[in-house]
């Protein structure tokens, strides 16, 4: 079992070399909103599922949750 952890959208935003803006512009979703995802990246359930499959189809990422954190609950 897993739970979700922090968001990684900084991270991925770095590494595909896109601004805030860009991701906005690409998505549809103002651009303050996803600054505020990212720098609320510590609470879990921020962003709805639409929003989460805009993003991650933006970013040319297999799963939504790729967006953020797995971590593994111990058994």
């Amino acid at each position: 079992m897993y739970e979700v952890g922090r968001c990684r959208l900084r991270e991925l935003l770095k590494e595909r070399k896109m601004t805030q803006a860009e991701l906005a512009r690409r998505t549809g979703i103002d651009r303050k909103q996803i600054n505020d995802y990212i720098n609320k990246r510590d609470i879990v359930g921020v962003m709805g599922l639409g929003i989460l499959r805009a993003i991650a189809e933006t970013l040319g990422l297999d799963s939504p949750y790729e967006i953020y954190e797995m971590r593994k609950l111990p058994k």
